[in-house]
């Protein structure tokens, strides 16, 4: 065989030998590549985002439920992207669709959604319930709700359904990482003490015992969000009870907000905020903060002008009046223009109105959010995390 020639079987067989050489090459690369990108998919991961509370934040969770407290037919959705009525009780988005647009997510699903599975549980879930509060006894006239402590139980089953799909480990950094919202409180006292004259709880308490109380339940609450791995927790305060359209069209003669619901939020808040600093004090951490919702809502509230709303008072769906005898339904009077208006029914807010009370959250300062706004908080925790 001349020097620089080759047989025919080990051209052949070098050949073979070359391509499949090339191919492990080739398999190898790409699967660097896709580990590369799942790498940097996971970094880029936005943070599981967990709701709980009442109708301020209930996303549709009581759509599966027996019960009145539900928005699941127009006008509710009217502005929302499919214009239709999800159980969310606003025309459109409300505050956690809101919060999840500056996280870089979608929406987090009810947790009672069949949706709610595999992946799509690995972004959160909202565990809220239109009509709870603080107490077992608060919306009982609303009957099948999911009250505060069942919340936490389903927190408990959806960690336990996490674990089986990553494992245990990434479930528990999965939950520690997370960013948490708490709303509850009003209902503690529209739907209970003051629910009807001389009400079970008005006999058992003079209202600044009340308070005193509801808040000693509401630190219990915390505490178990906190054993359930609850890390970074948004907790906010009642908004201006006697302000919301119900109020005026039921307790006012004046037009002007009541006052006796107005001395309940006084006297509620600046307790809450006081719970939540002495409950970082014992942890050691700044798990809990503080969302002075009253003033949010208030500065709107009190001059809806400045803000670009037409009115404060009146309700854009509803009956009676200041439209706010009753939910709105398909026999309410809707106004044209949403923007315009605080309030969409007798006592939630518009989407507009949510989105400012969001950026409130992000940029306010310690009088409103204590001790961070959302944007520090944000900053802080990408920074904590970074490698």
């Amino acid at each position: 065989m001349e020097k620089g020639m080759m047989a025919p079987e080990l051209r052949r067989g070098y050949r073979q030998y070359h391509h499949r050489a090339a191919a492990a090459i080739a398999t190898r690369t790409l699967l660097l590549v896709l580990a590369a990108s799942v790498c940097e998919a996971n970094q880029q991961q936005p943070r599981a985002f967990f709701v709980f509370g009442d109708s301020l934040v209930d996303s549709g969770n009581n759509n599966y439920l027996i019960t009145t407290a539900r928005a699941d037919s127009p006008p509710y959705g009217l502005d929302y992207p499919t214009h239709r009525a999800t159980g969310r009780f606003s025309n459109g988005l409300n505050v956690p669709d809101i919060i999840s647009e500056y996280l870089g997510a979608e929406s987090v699903l009810p947790y009672l959604s069949p949706q709610l599975d595999g992946a799509k549980l690995l972004h959160g879930a909202n565990f809220a319930s239109a009509g709870v509060g603080i107490l077992n006894d608060t919306g009982i006239q609303f009957a099948n709700i999911i009250r505060i402590e069942k919340q936490l139980r389903y927190f408990n089953q959806y960690q336990d359904r996490v674990r089986g799909l990553i494992g245990s480990a990434a479930a528990r950094r999965l939950v520690e990482g997370a960013l948490v919202l708490i709303t509850l409180g009003g209902n503690d006292f529209i739907n209970n003490y003051y629910l009807v004259p001389f009400s079970a709880r008005s006999r058992e308490f003079a209202l600044p015992d009340y308070v005193r109380y509801i808040i000693g339940e509401y630190g219990k609450v915390l505490r178990q969000l906190y054993d359930l791995g609850a890390r970074r927790v948004l907790v906010t305060g009642s908004g201006p009870l006697g302000c919301a359209p119900a109020e005026l069209a039921t307790r006012s003669a004046t037009g002007e907000c009541d006052l006796e619901l107005q001395r309940a939020a006084a006297l509620y808040n600046p307790q809450l905020v006081r719970m939540t600093r002495e409950l970082n004090a014992e942890l050691g951490a700044d798990v809990f903060v503080a969302v002075n919702a009253y003033r949010m809502h208030m500065d709107f509230i009190s001059d809806p002008a400045a803000y670009g709303f037409a009115t404060s008072k009146v309700a854009c769906c509803g009956q009676g009046p200041y439209n706010g005898v009753g939910l709105c339904t398909a026999l309410s009077t809707v106004c044209p223009d949403r923007r315009l208006y605080v309030f969409w029914d007798n006592f939630h807010p518009t989407e507009r109105a949510n989105r400012i009370i969001v950026s409130q959250f992000m940029s306010a300062s310690p009088d409103y959010m204590h001790p961070f706004n959302l944007s520090t908080i944000l900053a802080m925790d990408a920074a904590a995390a970074a490698p």
